[in-house]
């Protein structure tokens, strides 16, 4: 019986992190923290969601 290697999923929650931290500092920096959270919020999603995608249509 021959066991196929198991393909580990690419994960995007450290981009999803790192943007909405980065965005909470921009924010902070212009006086708009909560917006900066919320845009971070919107990118690090966009991202992860293309991380899902493109590791999806790869297995």
């Amino acid at each position: 019986m021959q066991s196929t290697p198991s393909r580990s999923p690419v994960a995007g929650g450290f981009l999803l992190t790192a943007s909405i931290l980065i965005g909470a500092v921009a924010g902070a920096v212009q006086g708009q923290a909560t917006t900066g959270l919320l845009a971070g919020l919107v990118v690090g999603l966009l991202l992860a969601l293309a991380i899902w995608l493109i590791d999806r249509a790869r297995g």
